[in-house]
């Protein structure tokens, strides 16, 4: 199929299978906007708490944050966003009659990390190299947003913020390049790196990775690494007191930024898969079960039959109890064969059906996703068998 035509039938599929839609649809949308159904909104924060765990909690040296998309009109001012985005960002009223002020939304997260420096630092006293990351809105007014979920003027970043000694900073960017190298292999996407050139940098890099991936409608930038040196600190005036020498610096600071709604497109224009099952087309997500909306959907054979719903609610409420991490589904709509295939297109690796059999064996029958194949688990070994 042609690239135009694999984004046409993703985009059918995220409004089919309750994923993406249009914002404010019904009065005609808005360009640049969409909102996350059902299954989206749990892919994409499954891909958020995965981020979360490699880039912060799996690690001693990282703090985490939230901060305001709204702030001071200084800070953009001394961050550079005013003088080097311009229209781009969008402006906003703050108050009412004689005591409004003019600001913006942000355009990036990293300014509230840089503006709490000083609080973060007298909270927790970090020694260097320390890092702060957070998931949060940004907004910019792009002329032409396109390409659906790819760029898009309200978009959601996850960033870290990571302050080291100048003279440890090409140490600390390989560090983060093979955390994120390592990241977009954990997701199951193949990314490319592309050296920026000095007169493609944004103002405040001295060094800056972009990672692409191959979109259907071509390569282009899905990450950045960006060396921020020490312009964002110095701009706000702040510093670090060395505990151990008694120096006060101005830290440097290696910036890996990813963007969740285009990981989340990455991810579903990789996954998107077409074949040939039992005689039949079909159309199915191949995620990773570690992101998957739903990581097993349960089905009695029958929805006519008490004694096999009943057994199927039991085995689901049990699998329930014990899915600490992932999300569970109970289907029973329409026969086998359509569940089969509406889990396929939402990308769920497991459906788990129960038939007769299990009334007098106590097993069940797991069918994988890619394959189509089908065994016989026994009901107390399910758990390890997803």
């Amino acid at each position: 199929m042609s690239n135009d035509q694999l984004m046409d039938k993703i985009v059918s599929l995220c409004k089919r299978r309750g994923f993406i839609y249009p914002s404010s649809e019904i009065y005609g949308g808005l360009a640049g906007f969409w909102n996350y159904g059902h299954y989206g909104a749990i892919l994409k924060e499954n891909i958020k708490c995965l981020w979360k765990q490699r880039f912060i909690f799996d690690r001693e040296d990282m703090l985490v944050t939230d901060t305001t998309i709204i702030s001071n009109p200084k800070v953009l001012q001394a961050s550079g966003h005013v003088t080097n985005f311009g229209n781009e960002l969008f402006k906003t009223e703050i108050g009412t009659g004689e005591e409004t002020a003019t600001s913006h939304l942000r355009a990036e997260t990293a300014q509230g990390i840089f503006v709490d420096f000083k609080n973060i630092v007298d909270s927790h006293h970090p020694k260097l190299p320390f890092g702060v990351g957070q998931i949060g809105k940004a907004f910019r007014n792009e002329i032409s947003p396109r390409d659906f979920i790819f760029r898009q003027r309200e978009f959601e970043q996850m960033e870290v913020e990571y302050f080291i000694k100048e003279s440890d900073w090409e140490k600390y960017f390989e560090m983060w390049r093979e955390t994120m190298n390592k990241f977009a292999s954990e997701i199951g996407i193949r990314v490319y790196e592309f050296e920026v050139p000095a007169e493609e940098r944004a103002h405040y890099s001295k060094r800056t990775i972009d990672f692409q991936f191959d979109y259907p409608f071509g390569r282009s930038e899905l990450w950045g690494l960006a060396y921020r040196t020490d312009f964002d600190l110095k701009n706000h005036q702040l510093d670090y007191l060395d505990e151990e020498t008694g120096d006060r610096i101005v830290p440097h600071v290696i910036e890996p930024s990813l963007g969740v709604d285009r990981t989340v497109l990455a991810v579903l224009a990789n996954t998107y898969t077409e074949d040939e099952l039992g005689g039949e087309k079909r159309v199915y997500l191949k995620l990773n079960k570690n992101i998957a909306p739903v990581r097993a959907a349960v089905f009695p054979l029958l929805k006519n039959k008490p004694e096999l719903v009943k057994k199927a609610r039991e085995v689901y409420e049990s699998l329930k109890l014990s899915a600490n991490s992932y999300q569970l589904e109970y289907d029973d709509n329409g026969n086998i064969g359509k569940r089969y295939r509406r889990q396929d297109e939402i990308g769920t690796p497991f459906c788990i059906t129960i038939d007769f059999d299990t009334l007098t064996d106590d097993s069940v029958t797991v069918r994988d996703r890619d394959t189509g194949e089908q065994k016989r688990v026994k009901i107390a070994d399910l758990k390890e068998n997803l």
